[in-house]
């Protein structure tokens, strides 16, 4: 069985099609799902998600692309992920390709994650688009990750070099793939894909975005991860049945709160 570890299925587009989003996990062989936070005032919908559903997960977190919305707290957060269905903190990190000017309040929100998943002992979701250096210093900064006596955590819907990922990996994290994997037009990430370890990743659907071959310009949805798993197996010459297993080892590895079995 795979499992989509990022997915956005409160969503309305996608929450509205609950039952037959369910039966096409079942149908692909996709056994779990970790629904992301991306704001405070919308966390309720992830977890009432969770909670209904045994094999959902959450997180709970304040996306770098939310400019205004209630800013969190570490303490906030952590109260908030003592929850037993809330597995990791985030989605946190640095955008700077849709936002610009002084995004210092993106930094500032980023360290308080950071901080949060230390305390609470639970794993950080990062996300980084056109800002690695920086997103890279500031996990350093804080301690992210195991090499800093923090807890691991992953760059979800990773499009950075090798050398980026081979920074995150040192720091004790994973690195996850998203549908933009299986594109024609990205060569430069199938290589990084290639080059990393299979037992440092991991991959999800980040749906209702970013839909994977064959079902690219269509709406996403955590049954697709599956094309994503294939994907990697065909790109590393691999069965696909080792991607399946070593992905959902990792994924269990990674978020430790999460139960396998149902």
């Amino acid at each position: 069985m795979y499992v989509d570890s990022h997915c956005h299925i409160n969503f309305p587009e996608l929450a509205i099609r609950m039952p037959e989003i369910l039966q096409k996990m079942q149908d692909n062989g996709v056994s779990h799902a970790l629904c992301v936070s991306v704001d405070l005032p919308d966390f309720p919908q992830v977890l009432e998600l969770a909670e209904r559903y045994p094999h959902i997960y959450a997180s709970v977190g304040v996306h770098p692309d939310y400019e205004d919305t209630p800013e969190p707290t570490a303490e906030q957060l952590v109260e908030l992920a003592r929850h037993p269905k809330i597995i990791a903190i985030g989605e946190t990190g640095l955008d700077y390709f849709r936002l610009k000017g002084d995004l210092e309040w993106q930094r500032a929100r980023f360290r308080q994650h950071i901080r949060a998943s230390r305390l609470s002992r639970k794993p950080l979701i990062i996300h980084t688009r056109s800002a690695a250096e920086d997103t890279i210093r500031i996990m350093q900064e804080e301690g992210a990750g195991t090499d800093h006596g923090g807890v691991a955590g992953v760059m979800h819907c990773f499009t950075e070099s090798l050398e980026v990922a081979l920074a995150a990996v040192e720091m004790g994290f994973y690195i996850s793939f998203s549908g933009i994997l299986t594109f024609k037009s990205a060569k430069d990430l199938q290589a990084v894909a290639k080059a990393l370890p299979l037992n440092r990743i991991l991959i999800e659907t980040d749906s209702p975005y970013l839909a994977p071959a064959p079902h690219r310009g269509k709406m996403n949805e955590p049954g697709f991860v599956r094309h994503v798993g294939e994907f990697l197996a065909d790109l590393k010459g691999i069965p696909a049945h080792q991607v399946q297993t070593v992905t959902t080892q990792n994924f269990f590895d990674l978020f430790q709160f999460a139960q396998r079995g149902l």
